[in-house]
């Protein structure tokens, strides 16, 4: 399946790059990514996209940590600290991405509640009554209020607007959007398992299915919009992406996956002048399913071409479409494997019945998502220290 969600410009890449095993710094753009099965971490991620010649990059190129940042942490050109970025003129890529003022309305109302605690003796973060709790929200919203615009508010209508427009989190500019591409359990237990040859079969496979689904979202849905308030739509040159591979879970499950960043820089055709300008990433998010379900198909038609091995459908949870996975790999064994799957899953069912004891009825689909997500983030472990391919199939 493939997953996808946005990635925030500034350090919202590094989760990625500081899971890659380090060479020295001479070796690592020669180093091939067989050498990385003694090394400690991930292999570092290539560039993909029909788009890279506009960066003067390749498929297939070693992306480096200072390249990450400088495009998706800036928004800048990926080799523009260069010796010879000056001359190529390798700077910024169209505008830069647009800042936003935090508010600090937030931080004030932390500190009022922190300095109430601490004048009562109490420790700072000590649980404050509900009703005192509105008490000094509103009263340092009328301040807040008075001291921008110079007066009070005219009724508690004005004051209430005024509190949930500033109580509201910064915005961040969106430097790309993270499409992660997960096989089936069965796949991954297979590529764990088995023999080298075998297993480099299956990774070779998974990177079929992965590459094909990306060309196939730059033919159909890789556009940006130009004109005013970007009336008209456009194809753009391709995708600029960066591919990492990673080969577990946090729990440490064997679980195959790729992470392709893709750039939220796209240029437009040399007809349309050849600008750097946005993703319409609202065409990528609409067709999310579509590519899903291009990448499992591919993927396993590519199995059944390359391995011989048969598909058959796992029936799936009450009212969702069944599973297909490889015929022949244990049921217990993929259960003992996804351990960060049932600890979610057992997490959510818990949310949902106090819901209803809370509620008195079922969460509805939006809430049942909302409910997912906290499920995924409170049961999330931290990031196991780095691991060698070798150890990981030894274990």
């Amino acid at each position: 399946m493939m997953t996808m969600h946005k990635l925030s410009a500034g350090s919202g890449y590094t989760y990625l790059t500081r899971q890659v095993a380090v060479h020295d710094s001479t070796e690592r753009r020669q180093v091939g990514l067989a050498s990385y099965y003694e090394e400690k971490g991930e292999a570092p991620g290539r560039w993909l996209g029909t788009g890279l010649p506009g960066l003067d990059l390749a498929v297939g190129d070693v992306v480096t940590e200072e390249q990450m940042k400088l495009l998706f942490g800036q928004g800048r050109h990926p080799r523009s600290d260069e010796p010879a970025a000056a001359a190529k003129g390798w700077g910024a890529l169209g505008r830069a991405f647009p800042t936003f003022d935090a508010t600090s309305l937030r931080q004030v109302m932390a500190r009022a509640f922190s300095e109430h605690n601490t004048n009562q003796g109490l420790a700072w973060n000590a649980p404050i009554p509900a009703e005192e709790r509105a008490r000094i929200r509103t009263q340092v919203a009328r301040e807040a209020f008075e001291q921008r615009h110079g007066r009070a508010p005219a009724d508690e209508a004005e004051l209430t607007q005024f509190l949930a427009r500033a109580s509201r989190p910064a915005q961040v500019p969106v430097a790309g959007f993270d499409l992660t591409f997960s096989p089936v359990k069965s796949v991954s237990t297979l590529w764990a398992l088995a023999t080298p040859e075998v297993a480099r079969q299956v990774e070779a496979a998974h990177q079929d299915a992965v590459r094909a689904t990306l060309a196939m979202l730059e033919r159909e849905v890789a556009f940006t919009r130009v004109g005013k308030g970007g009336i008209r739509q456009v194809p753009v040159t391709g995708l600029v992406a960066a591919a990492f591979d990673h080969r577990d879970s946090r729990t440490g499950d064997p679980d195959l996956h790729t992470h392709v960043v893709v750039s939220n820089k796209v240029q437009s055709l040399p007809e349309e002048g050849g600008r750097w300008l946005t993703l319409d990433g609202r065409m990528l998010f609409k067709a999310k399913v579509m590519a899903s379900e291009h990448y499992n198909t591919h993927l396993e038609a590519g199995l059944v071409q390359r391995l011989g091995v048969a598909f058959a459908d796992r029936p799936g949870q009450e009212g969702k479409r069944p599973v297909r996975e490889i015929d022949g790999i244990a049921p217990a064994l993929l259960a003992a494997w996804s351990s960060r799957r049932q600890a979610i899953e057992a997490r959510q069912r818990e949310l949902a019945a106090t819901f209803l004891t809370d509620h008195g009825r079922t969460p509805t689909t939006i809430e049942s998502l909302a409910l997912a997500q906290q499920a995924n983030l409170e049961t999330r472990p931290d990031k196991h220290e780095p691991r060698s391919e070798a150890e990981q199939r030894a274990a």
